[in-house]
């Protein structure tokens, strides 16, 4: 089983975009995914400078996966698209059907916002080029066990940490926030790099907004799933990039898999990241936040 690094998701300057791939670069991770996935006006670092990114990590051992945008509903982001689809390369993954379409037949990733739930999608995805799909979040093991029985060529990757992405909009949540447009947003992401955090009447962290998206506020944590998920045929476990102390993630993630971390000196490495909790019900096939033993 391996462990990936998903794209950053969140929008950071270019100098701290540059100082945390030179500090992923010296981790065990085995698979880099790069790019802006989440909204074109993100643009501080350009096609070439990310395969200049892609090449370092490259030179030090990673697999690197260039990532496309999850929305594509503009004449921008389409030739946006179709440069990073014909990079000539690094692969793939795609996350809109635009991006399957303009790799014609070149192995790729199938991202999770392709909603795989079948295998006859999966089959469909599997003809077009893809060489593995990344699960919606939503599948439980039960239900990804079935897809694999039935179509076990694909590698399987499933996010195995992080706060994943609930909604997607043409519309900006975060310019929304402070009653600006999306043309006029004046890149406002940039003042929260870690999203806008929405709490409950009840001072509960509850969602977060990160412009086109919101994420919730807790994250998955299947650090307690090891075996189950070994048992499923996951092949690879995603985890999403924090601000701070990645590094650290993908140091517990890789203890637990190799068993140089016992399970407790995991949950200890991961407490600092879920002071608001942690979620493995979707595993389960339960309600989504369910609380990790």
């Amino acid at each position: 089983m391996k462990l990936s690094l998903a794209p950053i998701p969140f929008y950071w300057s270019v100098d701290e975009i540059r100082a945390f791939y030179d500090e992923i670069a010296r981790t065990p991770v085995d698979i880099v995914y790069l790019g802006e996935t989440v909204c074109y006006k993100r643009r501080g670092l350009h096609l070439d400078d990310w395969i200049g990114i892609a090449d370092m990590l490259a030179a030090q051992g990673k697999e690197v996966v260039l990532s496309s945008l999850v929305l594509v509903d503009g004449e921008a982001e389409g030739k946006a698209t179709r440069r990073l689809c014909a990079n000539g390369r690094y692969r793939i993954e795609a996350n809109d059907m635009s991006a399957v379409s303009l790799s014609a037949g070149t192995p790729f990733i199938a991202g999770a916002t392709l909603n795989i739930y079948n295998e006859h999608t999966l089959a469909l995805i599997a003809e077009a080029g893809a060489t593995r799909f990344v699960a919606p979040i939503e599948l439980g093991s039960t239900a990804l066990m079935a897809l694999r029985t039935r179509a076990p060529a694909l590698e399987c990757e499933i996010l195995a940490f992080g706060r994943p992405a609930l909604a997607y909009s043409a519309r900006c949540f975060t310019a929304r926030n402070y009653d600006r447009g999306k043309d006029a947003c004046e890149r406002i992401c940039l003042d929260h790099p870690e999203g806008l955090l929405v709490e409950t009447q009840e001072d509960e962290a509850f969602l977060v907004l990160n412009g086109l998206q919101i994420h919730a506020a807790t994250p998955l944590n299947y650090a307690a799933e090891l075996d189950s998920l070994r048992h499923t045929h996951i092949d690879i476990l995603r985890i999403m990039p924090e601000k701070t102390g990645t590094e650290r993630l993908i140091d517990a993630f890789h203890g637990l898999l190799t068993g140089r971390h016992t399970r407790e000196e995991v949950a200890a490495q991961l407490a600092p990241f879920t002071a608001t909790g942690s979620a493995n019900g979707y595993w389960r096939g339960q309600a989504g936040r369910l609380s990790c033993p």
